[in-house]
């Protein structure tokens, strides 16, 4: 595959030459925002509509099976905990993540993961639709028509002229081929259309993301060279197809297993951020690349963290100028704390914020700009058992 065009190839010179004028916001200490869920509770996923609003998910296991819920962020707090899935066969993973997200007034998306074989990575994606705000919710369909009893998840999803769009890892032709990245489109009848093939051989258990920009949607993954090399990648949607996958900056990570730690994409208008975890020549990091073109080209990579740091990133677009990265990071005593930073797109770097902590790795802290505050979520482990926790970050002289 081609590398990306760098149009872009110098950060600061470019980029200071259109935003001479960018203020970077400051942000506030963080304020604990209880979540309305059970314990245990797994994998949190935050996910947002067209106008802001945000949606927090969540598993909850029971002895007959486990169930999908979830509550929306209002007025500085999480409301009521609602259910949108019991699902005997549900796959309950801290990595892999199901999610509800709203894709029109008052209706909403369910996707989630079942097991179609009594193996422990033979499930299939699975999805339902509410048009009446969660009140009832349609029968379950999949997106993928192999039937195969392998692996399929890390979905993401983006809003179309026709319907809903969605990607994943897609195991159809393990264990002889490797994992691949597929797509399709949910009609909004529910009728499967377009299911498509992005990439041929992908990581196989890092997390995929989507956002939406002025030209289409944009999705980041990590590929996966017959050298083992797991760099990320970016894909384009244009004219209802996914371009081929492309290197947003060759790292040159070299390693023979999957590190579960994916890429996270945001977008305003034709303004891009993407940032990413590697240890290639085993220097831990977490880069951000940028793009004022919606992503036809990116800037050279920025070091946003290099100490202790884990990974599992997440970006929110703070206004049309600015956004935030949060990361993980290890500490002497065995804890992991959760990071945040705010950056301007010409450049600047806000100060490194801890705005939590968690006892242990496997999470996936998820951060969303709702308002003029930031909110995150991530799950820790209190008495053994595994619960849902948020924090909300005022965003200090706010603009937009």
């Amino acid at each position: 595959m081609r590398k990306i065009t760098r149009t872009l190839a110098l950060l600061v010179p470019m980029l200071l030459v259109a935003c001479t004028e960018q203020t970077l916001p400051q942000l506030g200490d963080p304020v604990p925002v209880p979540v309305p869920s059970g314990k245990p509770a797994y994998g949190p996923r935050v996910t947002q509509s067209s106008q802001g609003d945000a949606i927090l998910s969540w598993m909850e296991r029971r002895e007959d099976g486990s169930s999908l819920r979830y509550s929306s962020f209002f007025e500085g707090s999480w409301l009521a905990q609602k259910i949108a899935i019991d699902d005997e066969n549900m796959f309950v993973n801290w990595a892999d993540l199901p999610a509800v997200t709203a894709i029109g007034p008052k209706t909403l998306l369910a996707y989630w993961l079942s097991y179609t074989a009594d193996e422990t990575y033979s499930y299939q994606i699975l999805t339902a639709v509410s048009r009446d705000d969660g009140v009832s919710w349609s029968t379950a369909a999949s997106p993928h028509t192999d039937g195969t009893p392998t692996e399929h998840g890390f979905v993401s999803s983006f809003a179309t002229a026709n319907g809903t769009g969605l990607i994943w890892l897609d195991g159809r032709n393990t264990p002889d081929a490797g994992m691949t990245l597929r797509g399709a489109t949910l009609a909004a009848d529910g009728e499967l259309l377009d299911e498509m093939l992005l990439d041929e051989r992908v990581c196989d258990c890092c997390q995929t993301d989507i956002a939406a920009t002025a030209a289409g949607p944009i999705a980041v993954y990590r590929n996966r060279t017959a050298d083992e090399v797991r760099d990320i990648y970016v894909s384009r949607h244009k004219d209802d197809k996914w371009q081929a996958g492309t290197p947003i900056s060759n790292d040159g990570w070299v390693i023979s297993g999957c590190p579960v730690n994916g890429p996270s994409v945001s977008a305003t208008e034709k303004r891009v951020v993407v940032a990413w975890f590697t240890a290639a020549n085993s220097r831990p990091v977490v880069k951000v690349a940028l793009s004022t073109n919606a992503g036809k080209s990116f800037s050279e990579p920025a070091e946003i963290s290099a100490r202790n740091v884990q990974g599992r990133v997440s970006t929110a677009m703070i206004d049309s100028y600015s956004f935030a990265i949060s990361w993980m990071e290890s500490e002497k005593d065995g804890t992991f704390t959760i990071k945040l930073r705010s950056m301007t797109f010409d450049g600047q770097m806000g100060r490194v914020h801890t705005v939590g902590r968690t006892s242990g790795a496997r999470t996936v802290p998820q951060l969303a700009r709702v308002a003029d505050k930031l909110v995150l979520a991530w799950t820790d482990e209190i008495s053994n058992l595994s619960k849902v926790v948020s924090v909300k970050v005022p965003i200090l002289g706010f603009y937009d």
